[in-house]
């Protein structure tokens, strides 16, 4: 580490130099070729994956994406004449768009159970020919540009859907945030601005060189479009912490009366060790997500541990270089002054936590058990946890997705915003029948609103024939009654049909 150290602090110019070469070079590289992020995600032996293998065999149109557009009457009915045709008008012109196999109007023969009692709320079925992960977004654009277009006085629009979901989704402003959140505690800890800034510009250009090169290996590897954001705020934490232990441990070696060369080495000496050490640590907890047998986890834990080894790498040698242009000037202004005066510290000792350790020394079974006491009732509401997926009622009211919920929610009730698919081979003799048996056993499930009359499936050439239905849970899809009732079903309803 010493002679590391020593090498990147008298060479600091060179190290600066192919920091920022490297990092214009690989973003201009990620940014020409672009990103491949996939979220396509599938567990092996689930009956949902089941599904979808069936309907991509035997009816591939009817195997993509299902999401819903959604129309409300402003100032009177949906079924009123002028609506009516403005809206079918909007349906016709996106079943000719791009990626969209099918749109089921609810103006169509037997559509009527797809317009709310009262009239004022309506929803058509759009059915993509891919799933959501596999439609450009710039095909789902159009589709919403398109739909929205058919907007008016009279007419309310609103899409919903998985699909329609991804092609809005806004970035993040948690980055911005943490970078502030980080630059205000450390300036209260350090009372300097250049000691403040240099843990923050070296996480920046650690975090830019990390991003790019995690969107040039989605071309390579399966990663989530979440990668990146997930690879940024782990990043930023170990970024910031990383350089932080060096930056200390350097102002304290230049409270002792060292020249900035001796302090940069004793930093990276005894701070460095315990980074590396620390950066190895959390690259084998993050691909500790293999061992879980995820496919899907596995591009996520590549992308995060990249971006900390980059800032691992950032601390070991880019900030003993910037530690070499600053010198000094990372000390407060009192701080200056008394070294300069030959005020020299003898030991690194902080005098508020060496108090505190001290009075953890006088009585360390009871602060112990208070400790583990407010751990235990910290922990109380992990007696009580329910894992689930959010749905679309989360997202931003402003977005056309939580318009198109809470339309649908108004107008059907909650459970139309998650309706659950059955689908079963039917090309043996009397399966038809014994598929629609299912299907009304299900309909007599507790919690279920409603049932679709089964659909058979035009299959193509050497495939038997499926056949689908839809059940519309009361609940809605986070309520705890909705999971209940995919177990009943799975486990008690269909097998006894």
């Amino acid at each position: 580490m010493r002679r590391l150290a020593l090498w990147c602090f008298t060479r600091r110019r060179t190290v600066v130099a192919a920091w920022v070469v490297s990092l214009v070079v690989v973003s201009a590289l990620a940014q020409s070729v672009g990103s491949s992020y996939s979220d396509s995600f599938e567990l092996k032996g689930t009956e949902s994956t089941d599904a979808i293998a069936l309907l991509q065999r035997s009816a591939p149109r009817a195997a993509g994406d299902t999401d819903r557009l959604v129309i409300a009457g402003r100032k009177g009915k949906v079924t009123d004449p002028a609506v009516r045709a403005k809206a079918q008008q909007t349906f016709d012109k996106i079943a000719g768009l791009p990626h969209v196999a099918v749109v089921t109007s609810p103006f169509a023969p037997g559509g009527e159970q797809q317009v709310s009692r009262d009239g004022r709320i309506a929803y058509a079925t759009l059915n993509f020919d891919k799933q959501a992960s596999e439609i450009p977004p710039e095909a789902t654009k159009r589709v919403i540009a398109v739909a929205q277009s058919g907007a008016g006085p009279d007419l309310q629009v609103a899409l919903g859907g998985l699909a329609i979901e991804r092609a809005g989704q806004r970035g993040s402003a948690s980055t911005l945030f943490g970078f502030l959140a980080a630059a205000v505690v450390l300036f209260l800890v350090f009372r300097s601005l250049l000691a403040m800034a240099l843990p923050l510009l070296s996480a920046a250009l650690s975090l830019g060189v990390g991003v790019s090169v995690i969107g040039l290996l989605s071309h390579l590897i399966n990663m989530a479009s979440f990668s990146s954001q997930l690879g940024l705020l782990i990043g930023l934490g170990v970024g910031v912490d990383y350089a932080l232990f060096v930056v200390s441990r350097y102002r304290q070696a230049l409270m002792r009366g060292r020249d900035s060369e001796q302090a940069a080495v004793e930093a990276l000496d005894t701070s460095g060790r315990a980074v590396l050490f620390a950066g190895i640590t959390v690259c084998i907890a993050l691909l500790g997500m293999f061992a879980l047998g995820v496919s899907f986890l596995y591009g996520v834990a590549i992308a995060a541990s990249i971006v900390v080894a980059f800032t691992v790498l950032a601390a070991l040698t880019l900030m003993p270089a910037l530690l070499g242009f600053f010198g000094s000037r990372l000390l407060s202004r009192r701080q200056r002054r008394a070294v300069t005066g030959q005020e020299l510290t003898t030991d690194d000792e902080s005098p508020f936590w060496g108090r505190w350790a001290r009075v953890l020394l006088r009585r360390p079974a009871v602060l112990a058990a208070v400790a583990g006491l407010v751990m235990l009732l910290i922990a109380v509401p992990f007696l009580s946890l329910r894992l689930g997926s959010s749905d679309q009622g989360s997202n931003p009211a402003d977005t056309t997705t939580r318009k198109a919920y809470d339309l649908l929610a108004k107008g059907f009730g909650s459970g139309f915003n998650g309706p659950l698919q059955l689908v079963a081979n039917v090309g043996g003799d009397g399966q038809a029948q014994r598929f629609a048996q299912v299907v009304a056993a299900a309909g007599r499930a507790p919690d279920v609103a409603a049932v679709s009359p089964p659909r058979v499936l035009p299959a193509r050439a050497g495939a038997p024939p499926v056949a689908v239905a839809s059940v519309v849970p009361r609940g809605s899809p986070q309520d705890a009654s909705t999971t209940a009732l995919v177990h009943d079903l799975r486990d008690r309803v269909i097998p006894a049909a």
